[in-house]
């Protein structure tokens, strides 16, 4: 971690600045497996605070979240505990596609990171923005920036004062081959700037 750092406020006055003024960045870390793209799928266009509502809801329904429990529950059932139609068919899609073993999880550890976002972009209702996050927090891949997330993309906006989207991936270029850390500082100012703390469920 701390080459990240030292390499990215060394090429990048506006994270040096932002390292002075807040420190070290929170870097969000939660568990691999299925659950967690359960959760990110959940998260997909909403609030995280309502992402984890309707997280527990489901949880406290099924009792336990697993590609079985998901695949074998009726939609309606799922859609009563809060979760869009549209996320019951992702979710299921998941499950199916675990249950199957099209998917193995435990193999990505083993992985690269492109070949892990080949796999899971087969799944329906998993983009690149779901994909990215896993591969972050999850995965700990150093060299990813979610450039589908609107609090990345308006913090990049802001702080390099640029609009574009070529100039934006102009600007994430220098990060390279530390992204993920750049992703945390914008992260990180992000929510200090809204006096907002990281929601953990």
């Amino acid at each position: 971690m701390e080459e990240s750092i030292q390499y990215l406020i060394s090429v990048d006055k506006v994270l040096n600045q932002l390292y002075k003024k807040y420190g070290v960045p929170y870097i969000p870390s939660r568990p691999q497996g299925f659950v967690t793209l359960c959760k990110l799928i959940l998260e997909q266009q909403v609030s995280l605070s309502s992402a984890k509502a309707c997280f527990l809801k489901l949880e406290s329904f099924l009792v336990e979240i697993t590609p079985s429990t998901i695949f074998e529950a009726n939609e309606e059932d799922l859609k009563a505990n809060g979760i869009s139609r549209q996320k019951v068919v992702y979710l299921k899609e998941l499950s199916k596609a675990v249950l199957n073993k099209q998917l193995n999880l435990d193999s990505f550890e083993l992985k690269s990171a492109d070949e892990i976002r080949k796999e899971l972009i087969k799944i329906k209702g998993i983009g690149n923005w779901t994909i990215d996050v896993y591969l972050m927090f999850s995965l700990q891949k150093q060299d990813i920036i979610p450039l589908g997330d609107i609090a990345i993309i308006n913090t990049i906006k802001e702080l390099y004062n640029c609009c574009s989207s070529d100039d934006i991936l102009i600007i994430s270029q220098k990060w390279k081959p530390y992204r993920t850390m750049a992703s945390y500082f914008l992260w990180h100012y992000y929510l200090e700037k809204r006096n907002r703390k990281p929601l953990v469920y």
